[in-house]
């Protein structure tokens, strides 16, 4: 050191340079990763919607809040329920888990509070006791609170039991200030927050365009060829439509909020709906209209475009796991779909996708048995117990006063004038109608999006049938599902 800087020779500067030798093996070590924060995720969950958007070219409809999402996210074009109709669509998404396994097999009652909060007489709710999610079956609400989320569900709930569905709040119906609101509350815990967004403007009755002006026009829609094209349907199915803009319209609500609170960068978000909507073919059957549904995903590291993979309801609880950066179960019915959302190269796929049906409701299952199996373009319906044909048919699927649908009696006035129309609603509800109901059935859906060719019998068509019939029997075994049995060789 030079004598020309005293400085360097005191005390002080000794004490310097011992510290900084102390701290240059710290310094040279790698730093210590901190926790990624855990993503917000809101989910929209609307009623009875099935794959009709604007952005899909449904026509009279705009949705340009529902297409401006699928625009920045990732629009899955073959997206399918695990079962059609409100509790065991839930279940399924709730649990990652087909309805055999997870116990709900229909309806259940609807207690949108705490499981603190109900009485004594409804706990003991026939219903409520027997179709219920089994207790060794964890559920979504239960991963993410033991992940840390601040949790709210708008509208309803309509699983149970309400002990496996842990929120920390039960909003009204979903608007802004609603939503608004749960986040500052979430924001105040410091904690990331999931946000069930009930959206129920797509379920009946819809809006009464004979009381209040609706913007879609009967004129222009274009209706499923199983349904009579007369006026009064028409009138039916653009209020359903109006239905979806009205819900659309709460889309942009949910969004302006999360854009407002300066959240959108680190939130994931779903769109999709529970199942298809209330006309034959539809809700409550294994057809295109009710099990195919519109599914949207959107977030941070996803990939904004279109895709043909098969996805299924059952694959939204281990994709959000996984997406949240938790380990997701073994052995549930559902995949991740992160892959595909991250345009990672040769994700992991489903083959084929299988929704199942139990009429009568609940474990056992002592009602007619339906199960069908998808692989993109191919469907194959397969029946146990039809004889006597017997379906459960919900009151909204045929009853004007309390519901508004106005089709099904529409379809029974007009039988000789479009009495294919009336063959299919024969088949929604036989025991009234005397319809007939395959044991097997097989479509083409490139052909034939509406399923009225049945080509099961066609002997040019067995190499197909007999190959999904084949994945069928494979798939009960691996989900061991005891409520049917199918033999051997596809039977008509």
């Amino acid at each position: 050191l030079s004598p020309s800087f005293p400085i360097l020779h005191t005390p002080m500067w000794h004490a310097t340079l011992l510290i900084a030798g102390l701290l240059a093996p710290l310094a040279a070590l790698p730093a210590v990763d901190t926790p990624k924060p855990k993503p917000n995720i809101l989910f929209i969950l609307t009623e009875d919607q099935g794959a009709h958007l604007g952005c899909l070219g449904t026509a009279g409809l705009q949705t340009p809040h529902m297409d401006a999402l699928a625009k920045t996210g990732t629009l899955f074009r073959n997206a399918f329920v695990a079962y059609p109709v409100c509790s065991p669509s839930k279940a399924s998404i709730y649990t990652g888990l087909h309805n055999h396994r997870s116990g709900i097999l229909n309806n259940t009652v609807n207690y949108h509070i705490t499981a603190s909060k109900l009485t004594p007489a409804q706990r003991q709710n026939p219903l409520y006791l027997r179709n219920r999610i089994a207790a060794d079956i964890p559920t979504l609400t239960e991963r993410l609170r033991d992940l840390g989320y601040h949790q709210a569900v708008t509208h309803k709930l309509h699983v149970a039991p309400v002990e496996k569905f842990p929120y920390d709040e039960f909003l009204p119906n979903p608007d802004g200030q609603v939503m608004q609101r749960f986040l500052q509350r979430a924001a105040a815990k410091a904690k990331p927050w999931f946000l069930l967004y009930n959206i129920p403007n797509t379920h009946r009755p819809y809006p009464n365009s004979d009381k209040v002006k609706i913007r879609v026009q009967p004129s222009v829609v274009k209706l499923p060829a199983f349904l009579p094209d007369t006026p009064v349907v028409r009138q039916d199915w653009a209020e359903y439509l109006a239905g979806i803009e009205q819900a659309d319209a709460l889309v942009g609500q949910a969004m302006d909020t999360l854009r407002a609170s300066g959240q959108l960068d680190r939130t994931i978000i779903v769109f999709l709906g529970d199942h298809g909507p209330t006309f034959q073919h539809g809700k409550m059957t294994p057809y295109d209209l009710g099990l195919r549904t519109p599914l949207i995903i959107a977030g941070p590291g996803i990939q904004a475009g279109r895709t043909d993979a098969l996805a299924s309801e059952l694959d939204l609880m281990p994709t959000l796991l996984d997406l949240a950066g938790a380990e997701v179960p073994r052995g549930l019915h559902g995949i991740s779909l992160r892959g595909v959302l991250e345009g990672r190269a040769n994700p992991p796929r489903h083959d084929f996708i299988v929704a199942e049906i139990s009429h009568r409701g609940n474990l056992p299952n002592d009602g007619m048995q339906e199960r069908a199996i998808f692989d993109a373009r191919w469907k194959l319906i397969y029946r146990e117990k039809t004889d006597p044909p017997w379906r459960q048919v919900n009151a909204d699927s045929k009853q004007w006063p309390t519901w508004g649908n106005r089709t099904y009696a529409e379809t029974v006035r007009v039988k000789e004038q479009f009495p294919e129309a009336f063959r299919v609603l024969t088949g929604l509800d036989p025991q009234n109608l005397g319809g007939n109901v395959p044991a097997l059935e097989l479509y083409d859906l490139q052909s034939d999006p509406d399923e009225l060719h049945d080509l099961a019998s066609r002997p040019e068509h067995a190499a197909q049938r007999d190959r999904l019939y084949a994945a069928l029997r494979q798939w009960v075994r691996d989900t061991a599902d005891t409520a049917v049995n199918p033999p051997a060789t596809a039977q008509r």
